[in-house]
């Protein structure tokens, strides 16, 4: 993965010494020069570890400054609970969701209204009634369950979102790591895997801002995933998971393919399940999701689903569709969430070029949007930077995390989620993250050339 170093605007940053004299490829260091970074850094780190620092970078959460913004949908409805069609949305019933919602779904993920559910608050949760319902009773009418044919798998590009991991590895589907590539997907190994293996019956994605490492989908790939389902299973399910749709960090973000258009030149629209939500819109933990599928996945999904609930909250989803009536007034909120999270990313992306830009300690990409930025040390260094930082008072991710079964083979790849603490607290948390990485880096080569620290 290569590092793509660029500027960001509007930000305010704590200065970090350039490199504390590692400038050079720790590879090229002799042991008496390592030796030296290694008591200059642990001596910073000490000092470090006396300010009792209590900082986190664990997960992707909006701060209470971004979800403030959605503080106007408390008393929005101004007691008028009555839908666009004449549904009282206080009472039972409408399992796909009030129309108003399904439009905004439809926009969001660039579909017709009819293939829309809007469900509860939370995207993850559709997705795993998808995969249970799949694993219980097929992906669609005469489909057999996948328990029932064998030993079922799915493809799963790294690293990848943790939550995907655990729905697989709860079923005990197994897990296939594909490597991702600066477009997506390693897509020439994920279709040698599905054309020698019949079992495979999924493939996770994030095709934009993809989690962690803030790639999004090249034409390209989005292509060649719309024709999966020409060689796959008839049973094999891609979930398109378009969780930061609009979390665009700048004017002018990238555009993604819809994959539906070419599902629809390739006859493969039953392959395909996408999901969104405003759970980084509006309120975390009371937006508004949405499964959109074919007719027939929409069918099939319904029958189980209407045994599990008699409707969504549609009183919620009627407050989302007053404040953002369109998808031009969602985009226009979204610019403001954008403002609170520029600085933060840009703190995150200048320490990273300050101390590793020119050195063999870390790789990483430049995120136009979403809530990460993935780093890459050295192999077989990351669970020592997370020990050490969390030594230090500082929690991050878990090494191993955006991988299946929490193994990532290299130990190399720890996921900054920078998000919720406040910019100072940031700034704070990369220094000591710049040093953790360092020292454990040091200390890592002085054991390889048998030389303890």
């Amino acid at each position: 993965m290569a590092s793509l170093a660029t500027g960001t605007e509007g930000a305010a940053f704590v200065y970090l010494p350039k490199n504390r004299g590692i400038d050079l490829y720790i590879e090229k260091a002799d042991a008496a020069q390592l030796l030296r970074w290694e008591k200059e850094l642990a001596a910073e780190y000490e000092n470090i570890r006396k300010r009792n620092l209590n900082l986190d970078l664990t997960r992707g959460k909006p701060s209470s400054l971004q979800l403030d913004l959605a503080n106007g949908l408390d008393g929005i409805l101004a007691g008028d609970y009555i839908s666009a069609d004449g549904t009282d949305t206080r009472n039972y019933g409408g399992l796909d969701g009030i129309q108003e919602l399904r439009q905004l779904g439809a926009d969001l993920l660039g579909v017709k209204p009819a293939m829309v559910l809007a469900g509860g608050n939370s995207s993850l949760g559709l997705m795993h009634q998808c995969v249970h319902f799949a694993y219980l009773f097929g992906t669609h009418e005469g489909a057999r369950p996948w328990k029932e044919e064998g030993k079922v798998k799915f493809i799963c590009p790294v690293p990848g979102y943790d939550r995907h991991f655990a729905i697989c590895q709860e079923l005990g589907i197994e897990m296939l790591n594909v490597g991702m590539r600066d477009d997506g997907p390693d897509m020439d190994e994920v279709e040698i895997l599905i054309r020698k293996d019949p079992l495979i019956r999924g493939l996770w994605v994030v095709p934009k801002y993809s989690n962690p490492t803030g790639i999004v989908f090249s034409d390209a790939v989005v292509e060649r995933m719309a024709a999966l389902g020409r060689i796959a299973s008839n049973n094999f399910r891609l979930f398109w998971d378009n969780a930061y749709a609009v979390h665009d960090l700048h004017d002018n973000p990238p555009l993604l393919a819809n994959i539906m258009d070419y599902c629809d030149r390739f006859g493969t629209a039953d392959s395909v399940l996408q999901f969104t939500s405003t759970s980084k819109i509006s309120f975390a933990g009371a937006g508004v999701a949405f499964l959109a599928a074919s007719a027939g996945n929409l069918a099939k999904f319904r029958k189980h689903l209407g045994i599990a609930t008699i409707g969504p909250d549609k009183v919620n989803q009627l407050r989302h569709a007053k404040m953002f009536p369109d998808i031009y007034a969602l985009k226009q909120h979204m610019k403001k969430h954008a403002e609170m999270l520029r600085p933060k990313f840009a703190a995150v992306i200048r320490c990273l070029e300050e101390n590793f830009a020119d050195t063999d300690l870390g790789h990483w990409q430049v995120p136009g949007g979403g809530y990460f930025v993935s780093f890459d040390a050295r192999p077989g260094v990351a669970s020592e930077v997370v020990r050490l930082a969390a030594a230090a008072g500082v929690k991050l991710t878990p090494a191993g995390a955006t991988f299946p079964y929490g193994r990532d083979p290299e130990d190399k790849n720890i996921r900054l989620a920078p998000s919720l603490p406040v910019l100072d607290e940031v700034e704070k948390t990369m220094v000591v993250f710049v040093n953790c990485v360092k020292l454990a880096s040091v200390r890592k080569q002085l054991d390889s050339l048998g030389t303890g620290g």
